[in-house]
Order: structure tokens, then sequence, then C-alpha cells
């Protein structure tokens, strides 16, 4: 396996610097404070290729490898995580769902307007009732002529409000049973959707998180993912993208591990104390010198599930390892920086705060830690070692 860097790696990483220095730094912190959730700039990505990375160019993306991918994702992090986490959702979620799963007539009629970011994705899989234990979902869908008839809520729905296109997976046979559930695209100003309260949260405050509600909303046969095919299939196609995206959630940690190191690094060369600057001091090097290694391991593991995804091999254990393992870095990263930085880097007028708010997410969203442990540990007993 060859993790250098390509071509379209470097370019892409270049673009995405200059585009967040110039559209999403100047904003961010705006943009967190308010919880303001800035669509237009994701119109914007959509013109430079960004939400539509891994969809082949006939239907409007950009056709690269998973590796861009997460370059992209590391890129953008690096600067907002809300900003990566959005671009993540929509990416790997929504528009990986169709991609993956969907009809050529839903492909043709779906993803050109999100490959390009024209129209904004969702998914919605989680409900009040039901995080990981998926299973026992509430949210219904009863069969009536021509199609179907949805009713219940999702929660912790990234872009719950302001999708244009909604991925929703719902229990349309008996509880408990795997195959008694089917996911539908749901458009938005169908009768019967509705947007329910936005979360206030600790962070990732600009990536809009909020209630999907359905209330008698009907959706027709076309709109079943897989077509007739695909009733039933809804949890396991929700299994496959979300061994996917696991690893956007790896790549989304390693941006905030990268984007802490490097502000504590600039700071700790710049910070005098006694006569020297702090990173000459043993204390700092030292924790300096952790925050690296973990960042590389965690990269390494990131980048063996994105080759693994590119080779359409079996990834489920190593998109696990990836998103455990990054995400509780990006959390031990983002806490040595606060303590690097020390009494500034618990103020808003440095940049390592909003990563350690970020960060903690990342260990909770599309499978909490425990989940990574969990799905792991059952990789392993089933001999995949």
């Amino acid at each position: 396996m060859n993790f250098d860097s390509n071509e379209n790696q470097t370019m892409i990483a270049q673009t995405i610097r200059d585009f967040a220095e110039r559209e999403i730094r100047p904003k961010m912190m705006e943009w967190d404070e308010t919880q303001h959730f800035p669509k237009d700039l994701f119109h914007k990505m959509g013109e430079l290729g960004l939400m539509g990375m891994y969809v082949p160019q006939k239907y409007g993306g950009s056709g690269f490898s998973y590796f861009e991918y997460v370059t992209g994702i590391v890129e953008v992090s690096k600067v907002c995580s809300s900003i990566g986490l959005s671009m993540a959702a929509h990416n790997s979620l929504c528009t990986g769902h169709i991609y993956y799963h969907g009809t050529e007539e839903q492909k043709s009629k779906y993803l050109p307007k999100l490959a390009t970011g024209e129209h904004l994705g969702a998914w919605g899989l989680t409900e009040p009732n039901t995080g990981s234990d998926a299973m026992r979902m509430k949210c219904v869908a009863k069969k009536v002529d021509g199609g179907w008839v949805i009713n219940g809520t999702k929660c912790w729905i990234t872009h719950g409000i302001s999708s244009d296109v909604v991925v929703a997976i719902v229990r349309t046979g008996e509880l408990l049973d795997s195959h008694g559930m089917t996911a539908f695209i749901i458009e938005r100003g169908t009768k019967g959707l509705k947007a329910g309260k936005k979360e206030n949260k600790l962070g990732m405050r600009a990536s809009e998180t909020a209630e999907v509600i359905f209330d008698e909303c009907f959706v027709p046969n076309e709109n079943v993912v897989g077509g007739e095919a695909g009733v039933g299939k809804g949890f396991q196609q929700a299994m496959q993208i979300l061994d996917g995206g696991r690893i956007s959630i790896a790549a989304l940690s390693l941006g905030i591990a990268k984007g802490a190191y490097e502000a504590s690094v600039k700071y700790a060369k710049e910070r005098q104390q006694f006569g020297q600057p702090i990173a000459q001091f043993q204390a700092i090097g030292f924790k300096l010198a952790d925050m690296a290694t973990k960042i590389e391991a965690a990269e390494l593991l990131t980048m063996q599930a994105a080759y693994l995804k590119n080779e359409k091999k079996k990834m489920t254990k190593e998109s696990a390892f990836a998103k455990y393992y990054a995400s509780e870095v990006c959390v031990q990263v983002s806490t040595d920086a606060i303590q690097i930085f020390g009494g500034y880097g618990y103020t808003k007028d440095f940049p390592v705060e909003k990563f350690f708010r970020d960060s903690k997410l990342c260990t909770i969203g599309e499978g909490t830690s425990e989940i990574q442990k969990l799905v792991i540990s059952r990789e392993i007993m089933k001999g995949n070692l």
C-alpha cells in the first residue's frame, strides 16, 4: 500500500487551503457563535468539486478516489471542522447512499444536483429512542397504492432543516427484523416532511443538526432506494454506508488533530518564557512528540481503510479501527493543545478552544467509540484478525 500523496491530493489540498483562507476563516467564529449554517458556502464548494468527490463524472461528480476524498475532509477540517462535518455528511451519507445503492434512474436524477452542490443532502437513521440500537426504530412506513406513507421522527440529522434531499431509513416490517427496514429518498417540499428542533450544541455549531419529522408523508414507489428490490434492504444498506462514513469521521478527526497540532507548534516556537521559546522545554517538546506520533498513526489507519474502500474490499474492521483511534486522538491532541497554550488556549482569541469543543463529537457521531470497539471485537471473533 502506497500512501504517498498523489498529484490530485496535492492539488486539492492547496485549492482548499486557498478557499478556506478566503471564504471560511474570516467568518468561522461568527458562524460558531451564532450557530449560523452557511448554506451558500456549500454551493461554492460544489463549484470546486468538493460535494461529490468520489461520484463519477457522468453524474456531475469529481470522480476521485477515497484518498482524495480523505484529503479534502482533512484540509477543510484543519480550518473549520463544522464545515468538514457537513461536507462529510453530504458526501458519504446522503450522496453515497444514492450512489452505491440507488437505481440508475435515481442516480441520474439526484446525483448531478447533489454532486455539484446545487442541492444539499441529509441522511436519517437515528431516532430519539434508538441511537446505536437502530433495530428498534419507531419511524414506520405503511404500503399504500402507488407508494408509502411515513410517520415518525429522526433526530441528530445533519442538515435536517436546510437539506434539499433526505435519505431516511424507516421500518417497513416487524420490529427487530433486520430485513424489515427500507431506505427512501424524500425531497424537500414533500407534504408531511417537516423540520423539527435545531440542536444547541457544544461544538460543530456551524454544522446544522436538527430533527426531521414525517407526518403522513407520502413517498412514491420510485423513491425506494434501489427500487422494488430495495424494500427491506435499508438496514444492510445503512451498515455498508456507515463503513464508509467511519472513514469520513476518521478524516474529520484527523483534520481537527492536525489543526490543533500545527497551531500548537507555531505557538510553542513563538511563546517565550524564562528567556526561551517554550518549545525548548522538555515538557512541551515531549507533548508535541506524542501529538505528532498519534496523528501519524491515525493517518495511517485512515489511509489503510481508504485503500481498502478504493479496492472495493471488505473494510468493516479497518474503518472501525480508523474511526475509533482517530476520534480518540483528536480529543487527546486538542486537549494537549489547550494545555500548551495555557490560559490563552481557554479563550476564543486562539483557535485551539474551538478544536477542543469540536473534537468530542467525533467520538460519538456515526457510532460511538464503544460501538467501534464492539464492531472490532465482533470481527475478531469471526476470525477477521
